[in-house]
């Protein structure tokens, strides 16, 4: 029986929709909440170096980017974890590759709506069970008044259940992929899934089998990293909360929240992440960080 690695870690991730553009294309059609007529038909692959590169080295993130016939550019990440700077950073991103699109002194009208698509394998709203957010700059007093230029779509996958809606086949196949295809063990991946010429394409490339010793080495070190992100984000500033709050008392507190902080630091520079990462996890400036990891013999 074979063995299919998981889509959501960078390589297979990458090798689908960064070297196949026919997958994205229908990928981004299936998600995309383009209006009729709009479809992408063709499209280019884009340098990624203006998307600034993660600060735990891409093991966290994975980004696509790619303009399509229309000249509409297109950012695709698929996060592992909720932090609160995702949401920025997919602002920061999407805004930068609208302010490139010109050169100096060219006209406004030729710039082209930017789209950030985040797929999330986490949840980040709690308070309604759908999993497909999309954005726009609107007008709060009038929600029919859109600005142009930025739309964005977050996916929270752990959130999405399929369902049989015809006029929404491709989204629940994509979706199906990501979340189902998985290696935790020897799989047959579901029937409906291989009679799609393009899912059964993705699922293939993602065989085990086509991937070398080296790459699969680097796949099990992204997993790796990962785990240790998640807990540093979610578990370690948190726990220097509380026990502050068991001190009972403000200095107990801001102590706690501190020593935390540094074993943050610690933690995070031994796992090879970047100061700026450590930075934007801990709110602590790079001077600080810098101080911590000289004072504990690391720099």
């Amino acid at each position: 029986m074979k063995r299919y690695l998981d889509p959501k870690n960078d390589l297979p991730f990458k090798r689908v929709f960064g070297e196949h553009p026919k997958l994205l294309i229908s990928f981004l059609n299936a998600l995309m909440p383009f209006e009729k007529g709009q479809y992408i038909t063709s499209l280019e692959y884009l340098p990624t170096e203006q998307v600034p590169e993660n600060p735990a080295k891409k093991n966290s993130i994975v980004d696509v980017r790619c303009k399509d016939n229309y000249n509409r550019q297109f950012i695709v990440e698929m996060q592992m974890y909720w932090s609160k700077s995702f949401s920025n950073r997919m602002v920061f991103n999407a805004s930068k590759a609208y302010v490139r699109q010109l050169e100096k002194n060219e006209n406004y009208d030729l710039l082209q709506t930017v789209y950030g698509l985040g797929i999330l394998n986490d949840v980040f709203e709690n308070k309604t069970q759908k999993y497909y957010h999309h954005f726009k700059t609107i007008n709060c007093e009038n929600n029919n008044e859109i600005v142009d230029g930025l739309e964005y779509v977050i996916i929270e996958l752990p959130k999405f259940v399929p369902v049989n809606l015809t006029e929404k086949r491709m989204a629940v196949l994509w979706l199906r992929f990501l979340k189902e295809i998985e290696d935790e063990k020897y799989i047959i991946p579901a029937a409906e899934l291989m009679e799609n010429e393009y899912i059964r394409q993705a699922i293939e490339l993602c065989e085990e089998g086509a991937f070398t010793e080296a790459e699969r080495h680097a796949y099990d070190k992204y997993w790796d990293v990962v785990r240790v992100e998640r807990t540093i984000i979610r578990d370690g500033i948190q726990k220097g909360i509380d026990e502050g709050r068991k001190e009972g008392i403000d200095i107990g507190r801001k102590e706690g929240i501190e020593k935390e902080k540094e074993n943050t630091v610690i933690k995070s520079y031994k796992n090879g992440a970047s100061l700026e990462f450590i930075s934007s996890i801990t709110d602590l400036s790079i001077e600080k960080i810098t101080s911590i990891l000289q004072r504990n013999k690391l720099m």
